[in-house]
């Protein structure tokens, strides 16, 4: 990641990252903070591809940026307009407290660590062989936990309707 591109692109996506994750946490209507979820999650997707993870940045807009976020909008469109205020809570300055000192840590860790550069292998594709071994060697756990999933959705349809 040396050249001037690479560097750029990570700090827009690392700051897109981080301001949306910033308005998830800030905002009071939840419709926006879904909004913004979604654009902290294909932030994260971005600086996959950009560390050549090409197969975690495809499941991460697939699964996070799609899936997660479709159900939570589900579970607002279903809660009752009531039951979705985002009101004060006495928690706020605990919850503060403890992610100022989450922070602190991860800063602590972060600067205490040698992070030296080692001579290291170019990155490789790896979709194409996660592909083949889903479709191969795991074809079965791969077609139960399709079942699974879609037995789920239906119960979830079923518990949702109106009789």
């Amino acid at each position: 990641m040396e050249d001037a591109g690479s560097v750029v692109a990570f700090w827009a996506l690392a700051a897109l990252t981080l301001g949306a994750a910033v308005v998830t946490a800030a905002v009071r209507d939840l419709v926006r903070a879904v909004v913004a979820l979604v654009l902290s999650f294909l932030g994260v997707a971005g600086l996959f591809v950009l560390l050549s993870a090409d197969f975690l940045g495809v499941a991460q807009v697939l699964i996070y940026a799609g899936a997660i976020s479709v159900l939570i909008v589900f579970a607002i469109v279903l809660t009752p307009r009531a039951a979705r205020d985002n009101a004060e809570t006495a928690m706020l300055w605990p919850a503060l407290a403890i992610a100022g000192a989450l922070m602190g840590l991860v800063i602590a860790v972060a600067l205490a660590t040698d992070w030296g550069d080692e001579a290291r292998e170019g990155f490789r594709e790896t979709a194409s062989a996660i592909g083949e071994a889903l479709l191969n060697r795991y074809v079965l756990p791969f077609e139960v936990a399709s079942v699974l999933l879609l037995a789920a959705m239906l119960g979830a349809i079923v518990l949702v309707r109106e009789d």
